[in-house]
């Protein structure tokens, strides 16, 4: 019998952790047919794989493509790094339930929480739906080249019952208000969420300043709420913690760490929740594993979700700049990327910038480092890197320094201002161990300021390539079966015949990721980084080719997955 596709002559790095094998893979319809030495006679299409691998399609945990997904098929930056499948709705963040006329209230929690601009989420979605099963049929209808689960949001459910007095530090729901949340969260699950997700992060801010519902909630309204999960027997948690206290270094880890794997436990689900190393909080980090690896052993289920690079923020030309807040700047603001870069030739406002900057007495260079077109995206530093480092190498100040790079690239340099996962042996340890998950990419999310969908082509051209801290084999399987098992994504994740077809060839040794640039490709025009990458030859999902050199094919095979799938 002749198969739909055949990737002949790569080696297999099955997801499941097992030794790499050199083996062709038949694809039928859309599901793996064979695996082993396969004819390819009369096969629809053939695609040589002679020195690449051949992987099962990534899972990322982390994303916030919620709106996303309704303008953009491709669901891009995931598309350029292998992303099969993604999960959407983490941190409590979601848009529904909602009541009619609430739309812009949680655009604009999403704005101030993800910087995903509002304008552009309410232009971009149909708002026609109230609750987040409606919200699922929705998905379900769009085109789609990537498979997407979601998660329901406690902070959308904390909004629609409660209102704008769940914003409150000392708000407490009362056993009618959680009934009714429990009764949301129950209708989420029934429908097909993949989990309740949760924000008590301090970082997470409504427009007008105040937390975001649930912040400071008492735990033991999230054990009423999630019950049922428990009932129905599926379902993850997930939640971006509240490590610290409100002075921003004083640790809660223990109290925090107690009530997370409580929850665990009384709903029997596992949970993952948000991980980076902090400079405000020293080696906070490993008393959250020692605690997840003692809370494991007693009945709990956690998975600390942690990212293989920094958290970083980033400054374009074309978009946010270090030099924002200078006065001679000002003018620049309203100008576009062209106009920016013709002005800052002019010598006397690159004298005036540099004098502000040195009156202003800030140490914001000695952190950030600057990334150029033909170096590509590079995450790990040097002490001597920073850009006040190399500012006074060559004699002159950073402001000259970045203005010089701007202009010698045309603009496309950008700054890395690593902010979470500074320390890279931090991140070693983080990754040491199999208690983490690899997530955090955030993709969707973030849109002017972070550019971390890009992952898992990291993870793999640094951590296993480069350091080879890590097999291949581990690697692979760190983001994929192990990612698609805890959100319970069956028949993906692993090469296997009968699993889904989402599928990666990947030539491990040409992995190169170019710079984040800005594009308008938003409603509304709105801006946003993306982030390509080089390697990553073809793409399947579903069995169908999605991504062949970097760009995509026109299919869209992706699918609306489900808890109950």
């Amino acid at each position: 019998m002749a198969h739909d596709v055949v990737i002949k002559g790569g080696t297999v790095v099955d997801g499941s952790g097992a030794p790499a094998r050199a083996a062709d893979v038949a694809i039928d319809g859309d599901r793996i047919s064979d695996i082993g030495t396969v004819d390819a006679s009369g096969a629809g299409l053939v695609v040589d794989a002679d020195g690449a691998i051949v992987t099962p399609g990534f899972v990322d945990l982390h994303s916030h493509l919620d709106a996303q997904i309704a303008w953009d098929p491709l669901m891009s930056s995931s598309c350029y790094h292998g992303v099969t499948s993604v999960v959407m709705g983490n941190c409590g963040m979601t848009f529904a339930p909602v009541h009619e006329g609430q739309a812009s209230l949680l655009a604009g929690m999403m704005e101030s929480v993800e910087d995903i601009p509002a304008r552009s989420i309410l232009e971009g979605m149909s708002w026609d739906w109230e609750t987040y099963g409606q919200y699922l049929d929705v998905v379900d209808a769009l085109p789609m080249g990537i498979n997407a689960g979601g998660m329901v949001g406690d902070v959308a459910v904390r909004t629609y019952v409660c209102g704008d007095a769940a914003c409150e530090v000392d708000f407490r729901a009362s056993d009618e208000e959680l009934a009714a949340m429990a009764a949301l969260v129950d209708e989420a699950i029934g429908a097909g969420a993949i989990g309740y997700s949760m924000s008590r992060s301090l970082t997470h801010h409504v427009p007008d300043g105040r937390w975001v519902p649930g912040t400071f909630a008492d735990p033991a309204e999230y054990f009423v709420v999630a019950e049922p999960l428990a009932r129905h027997g599926r379902g993850i948690l997930e939640c971006a913690p509240r490590y610290n206290e409100t002075d921003g270094s004083t640790s809660r880890v223990d109290a925090e760490m107690a009530w997370i794997a409580e929850l665990s436990r009384s709903t029997g689900r596992p949970f993952t929740f948000n991980l980076a190393q902090m400079r405000s909080m020293g080696d906070h980090y490993r008393r959250v594993i020692e605690l997840a690896d003692a809370a494991n052993k007693s009945g709990a289920q956690l998975r600390p979700q942690t990212t293989p690079r920094s958290i970083g923020v980033l400054f374009s030309i074309a978009a946010n700049t270090p030099l924002d807040g200078l006065a001679s700047f000002a003018p620049l603001l309203d100008m576009d990327r062209h106009e920016r870069l013709q002005a800052l030739h002019d010598p006397a406002l690159r004298q005036r910038l540099q004098d502000e900057a040195e009156g202003a007495a800030s140490d914001q260079f000695e952190r950030m480092y600057l990334l150029t077109p033909e170096g590509g995206a590079v995450y790990e530093y040097r002490e001597d890197d920073t850009m006040a480092a190399q500012a006074a190498e060559r004699g002159v100040s950073p402001v000259e320094y970045y203005i010089d790079a701007l202009i010698d690239s045309d603009g496309k340099a950008v700054v890395n201002w690593p902010v979470m996962n500074e320390d890279f042996a931090a991140i070693g340890e983080l990754l040491s161990t199999r208690t983490t998950v690899i997530g955090l990419a955030d993709a969707g999310a973030h849109a002017t300021q972070i550019m971390d969908a890009s992952q898992a082509t990291f993870f793999l051209s640094h951590w296993v390539r480069d350091k080879k801290a890590i097999s291949i084999e581990e690697g692979v399987r760190r983001i994929t079966s192990d990612t698609a098992d805890l959100v319970g994504f069956a028949h993906r994740g692993t090469l296997r015949v009968g699993a889904y077809a989402d599928i990666n060839v990947i030539d491990l040794d040409a992995l190169f990721l170019p710079l984040p640039e800005i594009v308008h490709d938003f409603p509304a025009g709105a801006p946003r980084f993306v982030q390509k990458a080089m390697g990553i030859e073809h793409t399947f999902v579903n069995g169908e080719l999605f991504m062949s050199g970097g760009e995509p094919t026109g299919a869209l095979s992706g699918r609306l997955l489900r808890s109950s799938d």
